[in-house]
């Protein structure tokens, strides 16, 4: 798995020790962006519509189109602007305005969406973010477990195996038992100065989880599938 470690990382010499990890970079405060692209292998580069949605207000989607622009490749990514609270439709509206090469993107399925929306996003994408969102909305909750199981049994009974990543759960992503390609935390970001390990053994810890790579289809509450 692809652990993604979250920006801003203060300070700047803590940020420099994590030279050769991957990085997230939000578009809400992108103030390691020059030196992530430099130092990081991986850059997935986030829309920062969880930062909008908490804080109430609408981002400058033409504005994060041209901000991506110029790191996209192989290697760095970007999300797919989107509303957490909002709408199968209101996302693939949103999706359709999206300009850039979908390969070098990720589209992201929000937990309260269709199962059966799930299905369309990864007949499109090659890379698919799962967001916690409405009922599903706590990582720690047996519903959301319910919810993430439902997917992957999804995934599994119709043979679709697209790149998914987990938006904001690492620790549940990192530990299993789904097989996510990759996730994002802010972990190192938000507890190195507290910690009793310094940044690095804190990311080299957090890198060394893996979750297994194929999913079992399992027993999933019915009412919980739609």
């Amino acid at each position: 798995m692809i652990h993604y470690h979250g920006t801003p990382i203060t300070p700047r010499e803590v940020l420099l020790s994590l030279a050769g990890r991957c990085f997230c970079v939000p578009f809400s405060d992108p103030r390691d962006l020059r030196t992530c692209v430099a130092l990081g292998q991986s850059l997935m580069l986030d829309n920062g519509a969880f930062s909008a949605w908490t804080r109430g207000y609408v981002p400058d989607w033409p504005a994060y189109y041209a901000w991506v622009e110029p790191h996209l490749s192989p290697v760095h990514w970007a999300v797919v602007p989107d509303v957490i609270a909002g709408t199968a439709a209101d996302n693939l509206m949103l999706a359709a305005q999206w300009p850039h090469r979908r390969e070098w993107s990720a589209i992201v399925w929000h937990l309260h969406e269709p199962l059966d929306h799930l299905a369309r996003l990864t007949d499109g994408w090659p890379r698919v973010c799962f967001g916690s969102s409405g009922a599903y909305a706590d990582p720690a909750s047996d519903t959301w477990r319910a919810r993430i199981d439902a997917a992957w049994n999804m995934l599994e009974r119709t043979g679709r195996r697209p790149w998914v990543h987990m938006l904001r759960a690492a620790q549940q992503a990192s530990e299993g038992p789904w097989p996510f390609a990759s996730c994002d935390s802010t972990n190192v970001a938000r507890n190195h100065a507290s910690s009793a390990r310094d940044a690095t053994q804190m990311a080299a810890r957090i890198d060394a989880r893996n979750p297994p790579v194929r999913w079992a289809v399992q027993p999933e509450q019915m009412d919980l599938v739609a």
